[in-house]
């Protein structure tokens, strides 16, 4: 929710009130939050504020989706196309392809370690409640992706969200390309550490399903 601020709360100059608005469009940060970023910047040393905006303009600038993957990447110029360093990655298994729904998802698996193909970054997920239907998701793109001859994919790892949206994201995906690549889904489980107690009915009944010889 985004934080709102009255012109004249607190007598709260304008422009300071306009710079902790904006502070609270970001996500998760209250209106507290937001004020306390906007004083810091108003009141510190003068560089923080500066380099602070410099950083952002280039952040814009220079930060553009992969455009081989939809990742994010850097680049020196707008107007080259970006490449992330996991396309860059020649040691990359480049016949598997992790399909993920955002780049947050892309991100938090890379961070742990277990995967060395490569990604393809969906964007959304099916859900009929917000209007998103096949045609919104890019299956062409990455049909594309998949037959592409200087890199073929031999397996589509399906790591979209374990929700509602996420399995019938997976399942349509499925439908859609089992029939030229072989798909696999991510397993669902406890978690390390977690109570039985407090499992969901789901989550139980996958981790039997999915259970392993020791």
């Amino acid at each position: 929710m985004t934080a709102r601020f009255h012109r004249d709360a607190g007598g709260m100059p304008p422009r300071l009130a306009r710079v902790a608005q904006l502070f609270g469009r970001l996500p998760g940060v209250g209106e507290k939050t937001a004020l306390r970023f906007a004083l810091f910047l108003a009141t510190a040393e003068e560089t923080a504020a500066r380099e602070l905006g410099d950083e952002l303009i280039a952040l814009r600038d220079h930060i553009k989706p992969c455009a081989r993957c939809g990742n994010i990447a850097e680049t020196e110029s707008p107007d080259v196309p970006a490449l992330c360093s996991v396309c860059a990655d020649t040691r990359r298994d480049s016949s598997l392809l992790c399909v993920v729904a955002r780049v947050q998802d892309l991100l938090a698996i890379e961070r742990s370690g277990a995967m060395r193909g490569r990604y393809f970054v969906l964007g959304r997920l099916l859900s009929p409640l917000e209007g998103i239907s096949s045609e919104d998701l890019p299956i062409d793109a990455l049909k594309a992706r998949i037959r592409n001859e200087r890199e073929p994919v031999t397996e589509l790892l399906v790591a979209t969200p374990p929700s509602v949206d996420g399995e019938a994201t997976a399942l349509l995906l499925a439908r859609e390309l089992s029939a030229t690549v072989r798909v696999t889904r991510i397993a669902s489980g406890i978690p390390h550490g977690g109570d039985l107690e407090y499992a969901d009915q789901v989550t139980l009944g996958r981790a039997i399903e999915g259970r392993k010889n020791l």
